[in-house]
């Protein structure tokens, strides 16, 4: 894509929303910065031309379609859309609520839906675009302690897959970007969310991981603005990426994840293949 785009980003008021909102800018792009409070999208970007802060809490069907018909009655259109907005719930799957699944995936999966979906019509429209959405190695990987957290995101991966050959037709590209540990503030208390219930079972395991997960808040090894800087570039390829890596441990998960994969195949290829009609 040209220049002087029209970025639409959620989860804008800190982190990496953040760094991208601000690499859009920096790159010569018009930029929709939306947070669920403007006032600290406002305080983190300041006053410029090219910039339309609107709030958003991407749970609310409503929040998007308003946010969305701000962006065209400033801008005009939406070129790139960043569902970036999500949160990180840790803990071991039976110590969670109902409700606190619900809320995971009320954030991380329904809520890039709910904007995708205000956004599509205009580029459809258009007859261009791209959504880029924001995922995680725990979109293809499972982890220990983040049954939650990789649950929204396999979701929000086959979405995203299926989503690509809906809108091919219209010229709409998307990219699902899959981050390793950066150094985002995903880990911070005000984002990390523990499980509620407590199984006895559970305590020492608990212990151990609940510590791990605190002493590497701040110690990613990725950075966020570099992430945000290629991500502004891979946008304006005539062929973006239906999957990009990002970070040298995500790559490294994916090669695991591939040789597991195989090695599973292989296993049990005989009884696999033995199940068709003998006729």
């Amino acid at each position: 894509m040209k220049t002087n785009n029209v970025w639409f980003i959620t989860g804008a008021g800190r982190g990496m929303g953040l760094d991208i909102a601000k690499a859009a800018l920096a790159a010569g792009h018009f930029v929709v910065a939306s947070a669920r409070d403007p006032s600290k999208v406002a305080q983190a970007l300041g006053d410029n031309n090219n910039l339309l802060i609107v709030e958003l809490d991407v749970t609310k069907p409503d929040d998007a379609e308003s946010a969305v018909q701000a962006s065209i009655a400033r801008f005009g259109k939406i070129d790139v859309l960043v569902n970036n907005a999500a949160n990180f719930y840790a803990g071991f799957f039976e110590e969670f609520t109902p409700e606190q699944i619900e809320g995971q995936t009320s954030t991380n999966l329904f809520g890039p839906m709910n904007v995708t979906r205000a956004v599509l019509p205009e580029m459809r429209k258009a007859h261009a675009g791209h959504i880029i959405t924001i995922s995680s190695t725990a979109g293809f990987v499972g982890y220990e302690h983040c049954s939650a957290y990789a649950a929204s995101k396999f979701a929000l991966e086959g979405w995203m897959e299926s989503l690509h050959l809906e809108i091919m037709p219209f010229n709409i590209k998307t990219t699902i970007v899959e981050p390793g540990f950066f150094r985002t503030e995903l880990l911070e208390p005000t984002s990390t969310t523990w499980a509620e219930l407590h199984i006895s079972d559970y305590d020492e395991r608990n212990a151990q991981l609940v510590l791990a997960w605190k002493e590497m808040n701040g110690k990613q090894s990725g950075d966020p603005q570099k992430l945000a800087k290629a991500l502004i570039n891979i946008a304006t390829f005539d062929n973006p990426p239906l999957r990009w890596l990002a970070g040298a441990d995500a790559i490294s998960e994916a090669e695991r994840k591939l040789t597991d994969f195989k090695k599973q195949a292989d296993a049990y290829k005989d009884i696999s293949l033995s199940l068709g009609h003998d006729n």
